[in-house]
């Protein structure tokens, strides 16, 4: 098969593997640059360039790895390539859902799947109110489209949380107030998620100091064996999305497992590291089984 893979870095740990793991299993692989692409949307022959004026028309599998910063862009590439009958492991949709932290939050409440109690307004006459509804501080507080810890902090005040909230929206920026889970003090559970299965799970313990468990912040990891409702519910959380392949991240509550958050693009470092598998050949393998029934439907 050829594989690309959409991003804007060549150089992080999870792309050298994914491409060592599709070379050693015979695919041809590439590392397709988001930022040097464009399109040509025509309903009679839409394409995809390079810059260098190629154009990128053989492609069996996508993986897209997609940066926040990028995310419109990179998922008007990836619909691209999904109109031109190509396998993406993740579609442009469920990308969108799950970088959206507000709507993937209601699309999981919509589904019944618990999470921490969460909070949206728009005004900052509201913040008062958005604070008492998720149950007063400490409170956590998020940036919509965050990711990997980048704009979640820890209010533990009222005030600190008035003050929080009150400079994100003169920044113009749109944020969740999230309920603050005491039992799990900087620990979190990141399930990896590839089709109907968790294929492998850690415990990650947040640095001295910090409470966010973000293994790209430090955090410590380890293997975990979680129970059969926490796989089916990380299962049930990333099909909600729409995803096959997510890290679903939980917290044990004295109310049970919550869904903390879903992750599109996980990270193989850590799970590799805390798992002692082969994430990176599992996902090609996944590939090789789903994407000729995908590309001939969608070819027909």
């Amino acid at each position: 098969m050829k594989i690309g893979l959409l991003a804007s870095e060549q150089g992080l740990y999870s792309h050298k593997r994914l491409k060592e793991a599709a070379t050693t299993r015979g695919h041809q692989f590439r590392i397709i640059n988001l930022m040097e692409c464009f399109v040509k949307i025509s309903s009679t022959k839409p394409q995809i360039y390079y810059r260098s004026g190629e154009i990128i028309n053989d492609l069996d599998v996508v993986i897209p790895r997609i940066s926040p910063p990028i995310t419109f862009f990179g998922t008007a590439v990836l619909r691209q390539f999904e109109m031109l009958g190509v396998y993406p492991l993740n579609n442009s949709m469920s990308v969108l859902r799950a970088r959206d932290k507000l709507r993937s939050l209601q699309i999981l409440a919509k589904n019944r799947i618990p999470m921490p109690v969460t909070g949206f307004a728009n005004s900052p006459q509201d913040t008062e109110g958005v604070i008492n509804a998720v149950g007063g501080a400490p409170l956590v507080i998020k940036l919509v489209e965050g990711t990997a810890g980048v704009g979640v902090v820890l209010a533990e005040t009222k005030s600190a949380a008035t003050s929080v909230i009150s400079a994100f929206k003169q920044l113009n920026a749109n944020i969740l107030a999230q309920e603050y889970i005491k039992e799990s003090a900087g620990r979190d559970i990141r399930c990896f998620v590839l089709g109907d299965k968790v294929i492998a799970s850690m415990e990650r313990i947040a640095a001295e100091g910090e409470f966010r468990a973000n293994y790209s912040l430090g955090a410590n990891v380890k293997p975990i064996q979680v129970t059969n409702k926490e796989e089916n519910l990380a299962i049930k959380a990333a099909k909600a999305i729409g995803l096959e392949i997510a890290g679903v991240d939980l917290l044990r509550s004295s109310n049970g497992t919550l869904v903390l958050e879903i992750n599109a693009s996980p990270g193989l470092e850590g799970i590799e590291k805390a798992a002692k598998l082969d994430i990176a050949s599992k996902i090609i393998e996944y590939a090789e089984n789903n994407a000729k029934p995908y590309n001939k439907k969608n070819t027909a």
